[in-house]
């Protein structure tokens, strides 16, 4: 089966029907950045709980399903305004970050480009200059060019290699700077209001496929958990080569974010069985009365 890699998907907010039609569609792997959750938290407690989520439930969850899950953590862009909360959440991300799957400092960056915003972009820059961790930046959706050119400029001045930073949520004015100065260009297949997949086809066919990744950034909105395949299919359609499919949805994510440490190809081509009867802190996927799938017995169906 072809293998993808979504290296950008809220799955907290996504059901287990998306887990399996996910794997079904030869998604092996995922990355789940920390971000905002629909409207702002209050507490630093909030931040907390959400985070071993992601390091914890969230990675459990996605193996019942034969996917390997990875996070990214990080400050969001969005919520660094709230400043005393803000600071405290600084003083939480040491403990988060080196934990088992975390492959990336993010997704940071700016959302409204404001003062508090740029000085918190810079204090994850250094944290993670300080743990040795690849960046996931977050490019605004309002005025996207002045803010992607300033997330790559203030990255410089903090001294991070390009080629140890994602810069997502590209679009066909942003691309050709981002990848001239030797980012990686991840792009965002979301309805309506990102890129479409014909658009990113577009683009891998004019730039090639060298350090362009695709991905779905599903969420809580409109969106699609199967924007990585799908987006596979129809560059296929268009007849773009095979391995420049491969690369942009599925290679690049992976060399980028293995720079962590700690995403290994081996995670998926050789996993651990299925075993819908394990727990997590006492918890299982299924409800009562469902059938466990077990990897390697003849319980298989729920």
């Amino acid at each position: 089966m072809e293998m993808f890699i979504d290296p950008h998907i809220h799955v907290v907010s996504r059901t287990t029907d998306d887990y399996e039609a996910m794997r079904k569609a030869g998604i092996v792997a995922i990355i789940e950045p920390a971000f905002w959750l629909g409207q702002p938290r209050t507490e630093v407690g909030s931040f907390k709980d959400y985070f071993s989520t992601l390091v914890g439930w969230e990675r459990f969850r996605a193996k019942q399903f034969g996917i390997v899950h990875y996070c990214t953590m990080g400050l969001n862009s969005k919520e660094a305004n709230n400043v005393p909360l803000a600071e405290e959440v600084m003083e939480l991300l040491p403990l988060y970050v080196g934990k088992e799957g975390v492959v990336a400092i993010g997704e940071i960056g700016y959302d409204d480009q404001t003062e508090a915003e740029d000085r918190f972009y810079r204090l994850q820059l250094e944290l993670a200059k300080e743990v040795n961790l690849p960046v996931l930046i977050h490019t605004p959706h309002r005025d996207k060019k002045k803010g992607t050119y300033r997330s790559m400029d203030v990255s410089e001045e903090h001294g991070l290699p390009p080629s140890m930073v994602i810069v997502d949520h590209n679009n066909e004015e942003t691309v050709k700077e981002v990848l001239d100065r030797g980012y990686w260009a991840a792009f965002t297949i979301y309805p309506h209001t990102k890129m479409g997949s014909e658009r990113m086809a577009e683009i891998v066919k004019h730039y090639g496929p060298e350090r362009i990744i695709v991905d779905s950034a599903a969420d809580w909105g409109i969106s699609d958990p199967l924007a990585v395949p799908k987006t596979a299919a129809l560059m296929r359609k268009m007849g773009i080569p095979e391995e420049h499919i491969r690369m942009t949805c599925y290679q690049n994510a992976l060399t980028a974010y293995s720079q962590s440490g700690q995403m290994d190809e081996m995670d998926w081509l050789k996993p651990e069985p299925i075993d819908q009867r394990e727990r997590q802190f006492g918890n299982s996927v299924l409800r009562g009365g469902q059938t466990p799938r077990v990897e390697g017995s003849d319980i298989v169906e729920n």
